[in-house]
């Protein structure tokens, strides 16, 4: 796993790069958000591809409880990935109500996450 800081707006972001799985239930999450949390960050920015696929499936409940980790440590969030292989309605309502309330946010490109976090 490698953290590319970059600074938007005055605003610290992290993008998470790895091949693999970083993230597989809720301590994996924490983890992560504790260690860049502290570092100082305010927006993460990770990719799909880091989320094991429960996190996508709403019924397992990881997704809910990850996004309200976030929300209450008050870091923003956005998920950068190619989300047309789900084709759950319940999470294409999850992920637009997530994009509307503007902390964490299901975006298809770097660009785009960096929009979001850092409100440029």
């Amino acid at each position: 796993m490698k953290i590319e800081a970059q600074t938007l707006n005055n605003i610290p972001l992290a993008e998470v790069i790895s091949d693999s799985i970083l993230i597989t239930n809720l301590q994996d999450a924490l983890d992560l958000l504790a260690d860049l949390y502290y570092q100082g960050f305010d927006g993460i920015m990770i990719y799909e591809k880091n989320f094991a696929p429960t996190f996508f499936d709403l019924s397992s409940g990881l997704a809910g409880e990850i996004l309200q980790k976030f929300s209450n440590y008050r870091i923003k969030l956005a998920i950068i990935g190619d989300f047309s292989a789900y084709p759950s309605k319940s999470l294409k309502d999850f992920m637009f109500e997530s994009n509307k309330l503007g902390h964490v946010n299901f975006v298809s490109s770097l660009k785009e996450a960096q929009k979001k976090l850092s409100g440029i």
